[in-house]
C-alpha cells in the first residue's frame, strides 16, 4: 500500500518526501480527491511523467489539502503551532514600574520640591553659637525650645515623603492606564475574524488561532493577517502601499504574481490563499521583529520606534517603510514629517492645551513675585533697615530663610498649576471608554469620546445603520409582469425561471448562504452579503435550492469573475457551457444594468428587443414605484458568448453590454425600529442627519421620510452624486468650496453616490466657514473606498459586522451592532465627558485662585504663607486626585441631549462657571483672610503670624487649614452642576464613587488635623473649633444656592476662558515633535500631560544659556532703555535655585526693570 501523504512530518523537503517515494503515492488517483482544481492538480507532460507545480509543492511541505483545508483536530493545529508558530506579534514589553516611577520623578516641579526639600534638610542640622543669634538678627530666635529647634528637619522631610507620595500615585496611574490600554488593544484583536477552510466547511476564527497550512478565504475589504500563496483568485486586486509605498493596487492571480503578504488591503475581488507564514515569520513579523517589536534589548531606541512600531490600536499592524542599514533614521524622521499627516488634535485637548499654558504662565509669574518680594522685604528690614552686616558664620541661618521663601514660591507654583487635570481626563475617558463598550461602541482612540460631544453633523450609512440589514425580496418584475409579492414559481415561465436561479446562484459569493435557524420558529440566518442573501432567499421561495447549482458549478469552475466595486455598482460571472461556449451573469443596480441590456425576456421566456423608450417606461412604472416604497432595486441579466474567438475578457466594456434581462427585483430593509427616535433626539441636541447611500434616490427619499431625517414642509436638499458633483464643480471640473457651501447646509439625502462623493462632502462641511462655528462631523462607514471619509471626519465610526478591515482600521469607534442608536449614546458619553472636565476645572480652578491668593498675600505680609508646602501638597496633589476621579465618573442623563453642542470655539469655562468660580472664592477668601488677621480673637487662641523658624504648629493657622480644605470639600459638591442648576444633589447617590471619596477624604482630614503633628504643621483641635469648621463649610452649599440666584446675563464683566487653540498657535508644532519621543500608550492616555509644564520647562534652557553670560552684574539706572542683565551665578549667594526663577522674569517680563535695578544696586 502506498503511504500518505499525512504519514510524512511537517516540514519535509519535496527532495526528501520523493527520496521516500512520495512520487509513487503522488501517482495515485486518489490525489485529485484532495487537489480537485485542475490548476493545482498534478499535470502531465507530453512525456508522461509527471511535474509538480509550486502550489502542489507548498501544499506538500505543508501538508495540507486543497479545496477542503486543514483538519478541525486541535492536536494537529497545535502542533502547527509549534513547528510554524503562531498568528501572534508579541507587542513591545510593558514599562515596569521603576521605570514609571522615574518618569515621574522627572518632572520639573517635583525636582524643584525636592531639591528645596533637601537643602532645607542639610540646613535644619545646623545650628549657630547662642552667643551669635543676637549679630544674626531673628535668624533662631522666637518662641521656640531646643526640642523645637531639633525638630527642623521634620518640615524637609515631610515634603520628600510627600514628593515620594506624589510619584507613587502618578506612576501607579501611568501604570494602570498602559494596562488599559493593552487590554483595549487586546479587546480590538480578538475582533477580527478570518474565514478559512476547515474540514471541507467555511467558519470564521480568531486571526491568532490561523495557522500555516489553513486555506483562508480572501475577500474584498480583507486586511491579510498572514503571508500566503493565491490558490484560486478572481479579478483579485491588491493594494500593498503599506510595504512598498506604491499606491497602485497590484492585480494578484494564480500563475502570475500569487504571493499575498501581510498587512496588505483587499482592494477588489475574492479568492482563497493556502497559509505559508504566519507570526513573526510572516512579512508584518519580519519588520516589527527589525523595529523591536517583542524584544527588549533596543531600550534606547524605545521612544523612536514605539511610535512607528504600534499603530493607534489597529487590528492587524499596518506596515511602515524600514530604517534603512546606514542609518537613515534622520531621513526617515523627515520623511514622517513630511508625508505622514498628524491627525489634528481633538476639540478638548486644544482648549485644555491653551488653558493650561495660560494657568501655568500666570502660576509662574505669581510665584516668581512671591519669591522676589520675600527676598525683598528680608533684605531691606535685615540689612537696610536694622542696618545688619552678612557675617560669615550667620550664612546657614540667612540661607534657610531663603530656602524657606523659595520653598513658598515653589508651593504657590504647585497650587497654581492643576496637576489634576490631566488625570481627571483620562478618568473621565476611561471610565467613558468602559461603559461605551456596553453601549456597542468599541472606542479605538480615546479622543474620539469627548470629540463626539461636540459633534454637529453626521453622516450615516442606510443599509445596516438606519435599517435592520435584514432583507428580503418583497416585489419582482418577471416575463412583462409585476409581482407586487413573491410570485408562485407556477406563475413564472420555467425556462426563465431556471436561468433567473442559475444567475443568482452562480453570480453571488459563495460564501453567502442562507442557514437553519438557531432556534425553531426564528428566521433563516443570512451568512455573508445580506443583498445576495435576499435573492438566495428568492430562489428559496420559489421552491427552488441554489446549493445544487453551486455543485454542479464549484467555484474553481468559475471562468471569470468581474467583482462587485463602487465603481461598477455591479457584479458579473462568466462560466463556460457544456458546448464549450460562455454564459456571463450580471446583477446590480437595476438603472446601471438596464443600460447595458438590449434585450428582455417576455412572458414565454423567449429574448425581445429591449429600446431606450422601453427602459424609460420600465424605469417610470416598475423601478421608481418599487423606490417609493422603500425598496433597492436589483436587476438581473444575462448574456452568452462565443468560444470561436474566445473574447478578450480585460475589455469589461465589450464583455457586460449587450444584455438580456431575466428579471427586477425590489428588496426591503426595513428601518430599524429605534432609529427615528435616535434621530429625533439628535436633532432635538442640535445635529443634522445626512443620509449617504449608494441607493437609488427615491429608496433614499424613503427611507429618509421613514427615518424622520426629512419632514415634509423643511427646506431640504435630496440629490445624486452626479448632481452633486454638477454642482460643485466648475468648467474645469475643480471642485470649489464656495459652491459646496451652497449646498450642504441644505442636503440631507446624497443617494447614488461613491465613496469620493462621501469623502468630498466631509471635507467641504469640515472646511466650510459659512457657519459661525467650524462643523464637527461624524461619519459612518463599511466599505474599503469610506477609507479616506471616515479619516477625514472628526469621529468615524466603523461598522463591526458588515464593516470591512479597511473600514475598521481607518476608524474611531466601531459600532459592533451597527445600530444608529448606538451614535446617539456616544453622543451622549461624549457631552459627559465634556462635562466632567468642565466640572472639575470649575473646582479645580476655585482652589487654585483660593490658594494662590492666599499663599500670595499671606507671604507679602506676614512673610509666611498660612498653607504650609505639605498641606498644599495634600490639598492639590493628592486631595485632587481624588477629586477628578469623583467628579470624572459622574454617570450621562438624557438631559445632556436637551441642549446645543458645545461648538469648536466655546470656551471650556463658561460665563456660568466663572461666576461660580468668582463666587465661591469670594466666599473662601472672605472667610480666610477674617481667621488670617482676626482669627485669635474670635477662637481666643495665639496669633500664628509672622512665628519663627521652627516654631511648632499653631491652632491658629491649623483652623484656616482645616477651614479651607472643608470649603473644598463642599464647594466639590456644588461643582457637580455647572450650568445653574439648584439642586446639587440630584443623582448624587447614582455616582457611589462620589460619595466614597468625599466621605474618605473628610476621615483623611480628621486624622491629618489631629494626628499630623508637626509634618503637616497641625496642631490638634477640640470639638467646639470642628463645628465651627463644618459650619463654614456646609456655607459653602448655601453660598452657592446665593451665587444661583444672581442671573448671569447682569455680569457682564465676566469673562470667558479656555477658548480653542488659534491657528497661529505654535504648540501644536512643540506638540508633534514631543510625540515622537513619547511612549505610545502614553500619548494615547497623557497627551494634556506633556504640556502641563511646558514654561517650567523653558527653564533649564534659561539655566543653560546662563553658562554663557558675561561673569559680572550690569546695573542700568531706571530711565535706561536696555532693560537689566542679572548673572544668576553672581546671585546664588542668596540661593541657587531661586535665581532660576529670577533670571526667568529678567528675562520675559521687562516691565519689571526697575524692581530689578533695585535688587542688584542692593546685593551690590
Amino acid at each position: 500500500m502506498n503511504p500518505s501523504i499525512n504519514d510524512y512530518p511537517l516540514g519535509e523537503t519535496e527532495q526528501s518526501l520523493q527520496g521516500k517515494e512520495m512520487n509513487v503515492a503522488l501517482c495515485h488517483p486518489g490525489v485529485r480527491s484532495w487537489m480537485c482544481s485542475d490548476a493545482l492538480a498534478v499535470e502531465k507532460t507530453n512525456n508522461g511523467p509527471l511535474v509538480l507545480n509550486h502550489i502542489y509543492y507548498a501544499c506538500c511541505h505543508l501538508r495540507s489539502c486543497v479545496p477542503p483545508g486543514l483538519s478541525d483536530s486541535p492536536a494537529g493545529l497545535e502542533k502547527r503551532g509549534q513547528v510554524f508558530g503562531q498568528n501572534f506579534i508579541p507587542p513591545k514589553k510593558p514599562k515596569t514600574f521603576l521605570q514609571l516611577v522615574w518618569e515621574a520623578l522627572q518632572d520639573v516641579t517635583l525636582i524643584i520640591l525636592e531639591m528645596a526639600a533637601i537643602i532645607s534638610l542639610a540646613l535644619s542640622f545646623y545650628q549657630p553659637p547662642g552667643e551669635e543669634s543676637e549679630v544674626c538678627g531673628k535668624g533662631t530666635g522666637g518662641a521656640e525650645d531646643e526640642g523645637e529647634a531639633e525638630a527642623g528637619w521634620i518640615e524637609g522631610a515631610a515634603i520628600l515623603l510627600s514628593v515620594i507620595c506624589v510619584v507613587l500615585v502618578t506612576a501607579f496611574n501611568d501604570w494602570s492606564k498602559e494596562k488599559q490600554f493593552r487590554g483595549l488593544q487586546s479587546r480590538i484583536e480578538q475582533e477580527q475574524r478570518f474565514a478559512v477552510v476547515r474540514n471541507s466547511n467555511v467558519i470564521q476564527i480568531p486571526v491568532a488561532d490561523m495557522v500555516v497550512g489553513d486555506v483562508a478565504q480572501v475577500k474584498y475589504g480583507d486586511l491579510l493577517p498572514a503571508d500566503g500563496i493565491l490558490i484560486q483568485g478572481n479579478d483579485l486586486k491588491i493594494d500593498e502601499s503599506s510595504l512598498t509605498g506604491e499606491s497602485d493596487h497590484v492585480r494578484k492571480s494564480v500563475d502570475k504574481d500569487p504571493m499575498l503578504l501581510s498587512g496588505t488591503h483587499v482592494m477588489e475581488g475574492s479568492g482563497r490563499m493556502l497559509v505559508t507564514a504566519v507570526g513573526i515569520n510572516s512579512q508584518t513579523g519580519i519588520i516589527f521583529t527589525l523595529l523591536g517589536a517583542g524584544e527588549g534589548e533596543e531600550e534606547k531606541k524605545d521612544k523612536k520606534d514605539s511610535c512607528t512600531a504600534k499603530q493607534d490600536g489597529a487590528v492587524a499592524m499596518e506596515m511602515q517603510p524600514l530604517k534603512s542599514a546606514e542609518g537613515g533614521e534622520v531621513e526617515e524622521k523627515e520623511k514622517k514629517k513630511a508625508n505622514v499627516p498628524k491627525k489634528e488634535k481633538s476639540v478638548l485637548q486644544g482648549k485644555l492645551t491653551k488653558l493650561a499654558v495660560q494657568i501655568g504662565k500666570a502660576g509662574l509669574v505669581m510665584s516668581a513675585i512671591t519669591v522676589i518680594i520675600l527676598l525683598l522685604y528680608f533684605v531691606i528690614e535685615t540689612f537696610v533697615v536694622e542696618r545688619r552686616v552678612w557675617h560669615p558664620e550667620c550664612t546657614p541661618v540667612y540661607v534657610q530663610y531663603f530656602v524657606k521663601f523659595f520653598i513658598i514660591g515653589v508651593t504657590v507654583l504647585v497650587v497654581a498649576v492643576p496637576e489634576g487635570l490631566p488625570l481627571a481626563v483620562t478618568i473621565s475617558l476611561a471610565y467613558s471608554v468602559k461603559k461605551m463598550m456596553k453601549d456597542n461602541n468599541l472606542v479605538r482612540h480615546l479622543d474620539a469620546c469627548e470629540t463626539m460631544g461636540n459633534a454637529t453633523a453626521i453622516c450615516s450609512d442606510k443599509t445596516g445603520t438606519l435599517t435592520t440589514n435584514r432583507m428580503t425580496v418583497v416585489q419582482a418584475y418577471i416575463g412583462d409582469q409585476r409581482f407586487h409579492e413573491i410570485p408562485d414559481p407556477s406563475q413564472v415561465n420555467a425556462k426563465t425561471l431556471e436561468v433567473l436561479v442559475s444567475a443568482i446562484a452562480v453570480n453571488s459569493a459563495y460564501t453567502s448562504k442562507i442557514m437553519p435557524p438557531d432556534t425553531e420558529g426564528s428566521l433563516p440566518k443570512q451568512v455573508g452579503n445580506k443583498t445576495e442573501c435576499a435573492l438566495l432567499g428568492f430562489v428559496l421561495d420559489l421552491k427552488r435550492d441554489y446549493a445544487t447549482v453551486r455543485e454542479q458549478i464549484p467555484e474553481e469552475m468559475l471562468y471569470k469573475v468581474y467583482t462587485f466595486n463602487s465603481v461598477r455598482k455591479s457584479m458579473s460571472t462568466v462560466v463556460r457551457l457544456p458546448d464549450g461556449s460562455f454564459r456571463l451573469y450580471s446583477k446590480g443596480a437595476s438603472e446601471i444594468v438596464l443600460k447595458k441590456c438590449a434585450f428582455i425576456l417576455d412572458a414565454g421566456g423567449e429574448p425581445r428587443s429591449f429600446r431606450p423608450r422601453d427602459r424609460d417606461e420600465m424605469v417610470k412604472k416598475v423601478i421608481e414605484p418599487m423606490a417609493c416604497d422603500g425598496l433597492r432595486t436589483i436587476c438581473i441579466a444575462f448574456r452568452d458568448l462565443s468560444a470561436n474567438p474566445e473574447p478578450d475578457w480585460d475589455n469589461e466594456a465589450e464583455i457586460v453590454t449587450e444584455l438580456t434581462c431575466i428579471a427586477v427585483v425590489g428588496i426591503e430593509d426595513p428601518v430599524r425600529p429605534e432609529v427615528p427616535e435616535a434621530i429625533r433626539k439628535c436633532q432635538r441636541a442640535g445635529i443634522t442627519v445626512r443620509m449617504v447611500t449608494g441607493d437609488n434616490i427615491n429608496t433614499a427619499r424613503a427611507i429618509a421620510a421613514k427615518c424622520g431625517i426629512i419632514q415634509p414642509g423643511d427646506d431640504f436638499l435630496c440629490l445624486e452624486g452626479k448632481d452633486f458633483n454638477r454642482r460643485i464643480r466648475n468648467e474645469k471640473g475643480e471642485i470649489e468650496q464656495e459652491r459646496i457651501d451652497k449646498i450642504w447646509p441644505k442636503l440631507r439625502v446624497l443617494a447614488r453616490s461613491s465613496p469620493t462623493d462621501k469623502h468630498t462632502l466631509v471635507k467641504g462641511i469640515i472646511d466650510s466657514t459659512v457657519m459661525e462655528q467650524r462643523q464637527v462631523v461624524a461619519v459612518t462607514g463599511d466599505g474599503t473606498n469610506d477609507g479616506p471619509a471616515l479619516k477625514k471626519a472628526d469621529v468615524g465610526f466603523a461598522m463591526g459586522i458588515a464593516g470591512t478591515d479597511v473600514a475598521k482600521e481607518a476608524s474611531d469607534i466601531i459600532l459592533t451592532d451597527d445600530n444608529f442608536s448606538s451614535i446617539v449614546k456616544a453622543v451622549m458619553w461624549g457631552r459627559n465627558v465634556y462635562d466632567s472636565i468642565s466640572k472639575f476645572l470649575q473646582f479645580q480652578l476655585t482652589v487654585n485662585v483660593v490658594a494662590v491668593i492666599v499663599a500670595f498675600t499671606g507671604a507679602c505680609i506676614t512673610q509666611d504663607s498660612p498653607l504650609k508646602a505639605v498641606q498644599m501638597l495634600w490639598v492639590n496633589l493628592i486631595m485632587d486626585t481624588f477629586a477628578s476621579l469623583a467628579l470624572a465618573t459622574e454617570p450621562p442623563t438624557e438631559s445632556l441631549l436637551l441642549r446645543k453642542p458645545y461648538g469648536r470655539n466655546n470656551p471650556l469655562i463658561s460665563r456660568t462657571m466663572m461666576k461660580n468660580i468668582s463666587g465661591h472664592a469670594v466666599y473662601q477668601l472672605t472667610v480666610i483672610f477674617t481667621l488670617l488677621f482676626a482669627g485669635e480673637k474670635i477662637f481666643n487662641i495665639d496669633n500664628g503670624r509672622k512665628a519663627p523658624l521652627h516654631s511648632p504648629p499653631s491652632e491658629h493657622y491649623t483652623i484656616i487649614f482645616n477651614t479651607f480644605v472643608l470649603m473644598q470639600l463642599f464647594n466639590e459638591i456644588n461643582a457637580r452642576k455647572i450650568h445653574g442648576e439648584r439642586n446639587v444633589f440630584d443623582g448624587i447617590f447614582s455616582n457611589p464613587i462620589f460619595c466614597s471619596i468625599v466621605l474618605g477624604t473628610f476621615a483623611v482630614q480628621v486624622v491629618i488635623v489631629q494626628f499630623g503633628g508637626k509634618p503637616f504643621s497641625c496642631a490638634p483641635l477640640n470639638v467646639e473649633q470642628w463645628l465651627w469648621c463644618l459650619f463654614v463649610g456646609v456655607g459653602e452649599l448655601l453660598w452657592g444656592q446665593v451665587i444661583a440666584t444672581v442671573p448671569t446675563s447682569h455680569l457682564k464683566c465676566l469673562k470667558e476662558a479656555g477658548h480653542g487653540p488659534g491657528t497661529d498657535d505654535i504648540l501644536d508644532e512643540e506638540l508633534a515633535e514631543d510625540e515622537e519621543e513619547i511612549d505610545h500608550a502614553e500619548r494615547e492616555l497623557r497627551r494634556g500631560q506633556i504640556l502641563w509644564f511646558r514654561g517650567l520647562n523653558r527653564i533649564q534652557t534659561q539655566v543653560q544659556f546662563s553658562t554663557d553670560l558675561p561673569q559680572q552684574v550690569y546695573f542700568f539706572p531706571p530711565c535706561h532703555k536696555a532693560a537689566p542683565v542679572l548673572n544668576p551665578k553672581y546671585f546664588f549667594c542668596f540661593c541657587s535655585v531661586p535665581s532660576v526663577l529670577l533670571y526667568f522674569m529678567i528675562t520675559n517680563f521687562s516691565r519689571c526693570r526697575n524692581v530689578f535695578s533695585v535688587l542688584t544696586y542692593m546685593t551690590n
